[in-house]
C-alpha cells in the first residue's frame, strides 16, 4: 500500500515564468507563441537528463532542447539560448505554476498519505511553496505536509538517495510504502529507484517512450492512483 507521496516542484508545481521567457526571448528577435513554454520544458528535460551535475551543467542542454522543441530560426538560436539562460538564472525564473497541481494536491491529501516535497532546490523552495499557497509544514495557506526537503538546506542533492531519507523520517514510512513524483529521468526516478522507492514519471505531454517505469500526465492521474492501490 502507498503510505506516502514525495513530489518534485520544478515541472509538477512550478514551471519558467512565461512573461519572463518571453521577454528575454523577444529580446533575442524571437517571438514566443502562446501555450508552447510548459511543453517545450518537458522537452528540455531530455537534454537535463544527459548530465547528472550541477545546475549550470545542467542548465545548457535543457535550454538546447527547449529552443529546438519551441523551433527557434537557426540564426536566432544562439541568441535564444543565451538569453534563456540569462533568464532562467534570474530572479522570479520558476514563478510559472501548473494549476491542476496545485488544485488536485487537497485530493491527494485526502486519501490520507503523507506527503512530502523533496526538490534540488536553491534554498527558496519552501518560502516560494508557501508563498503560491501550494503547501507547507503544518498550518497554513496551502496544503500541510510532512516535510520540505530542498537539497541546498539538506546539503544533498536527487539523485543521491540520502536525501530521501528525512522525508521518509519524516512520513513514517518504508522505502517500498512511498512513491516519488517528478519530471526528471534522472534526478527523479533514478534518485527514487535508488532510494528503493517507487518512481512515477511526471510527463504532461506523454514524452518518454521508456516502459520500465510508470508515468503520469496530471496530478489528477497521480491521485487516482493512489486511491487504487490504498482502495
Amino acid at each position: 500500500m502507498i503510505r506516502a507521496v514525495f513530489l518534485d516542484v520544478g515541472g509538477v508545481f512550478h514551471l519558467p515564468a512565461e512573461e519572463l521567457m518571453r521577454a528575454a526571448l523577444g529580446g533575442a528577435g524571437f517571438e514566443l507563441p502562446p501555450n508552447v513554454l510548459a511543453r517545450a520544458h518537458y522537452a528540455g528535460m531530455a537534454g537535463h537528463d544527459r548530465f547528472d551535475g550541477e545546475y549550470e551543467e545542467v542548465m545548457k542542454p535543457y535550454v538546447e532542447e527547449m529552443v529546438r522543441e519551441l523551433a527557434v530560426p537557426e540564426d536566432q538560436v544562439e541568441g535564444a539560448r543565451t538569453a534563456l539562460l540569462e533568464a532562467l538564472a534570474s530572479p522570479g525564473a520558476w514563478a510559472g505554476t501548473l494549476r491542476e497541481s496545485i488544485e488536485q494536491l487537497p485530493s491527494l491529501a485526502a486519501t490520507g498519505v503523507a506527503i512530502g516535497i523533496v526538490s534540488n532546490a536553491d534554498g527558496t523552495v519552501e518560502a516560494r511553496l508557501r508563498r503560491d499557497s501550494i503547501c507547507q509544514v503544518g498550518p497554513g495557506p496551502g496544503v500541510p505536509v510532512a516535510i520540505v526537503v530542498d537539497s541546498s538546506v539538506a546539503g544533498v542533492r536527487k539523485p543521491d538517495p540520502r536525501i530521501w531519507e528525512p522525508a521518509l523520517a519524516a512520513a513514517g514510512v518504508q522505502p517500498e510504502e512511498a512513491v516519488h513524483v517528478g519530471d526528471s529521468l534522472v534526478t527523479d526516478v533514478g534518485g527514487a529507484r535508488a532510494a528503493g522507492i517507487r518512481p512515477l514519471h511526471f510527463d504532461p505531454f506523454r514524452l518518454c517512450r521508456l516502459e520500465d517505469h510508470a508515468h503520469a500526465a496530471s496530478m489528477a492521474e497521480v491521485v487516482e492512483l493512489v486511491r487504487a492501490e490504498r482502495a
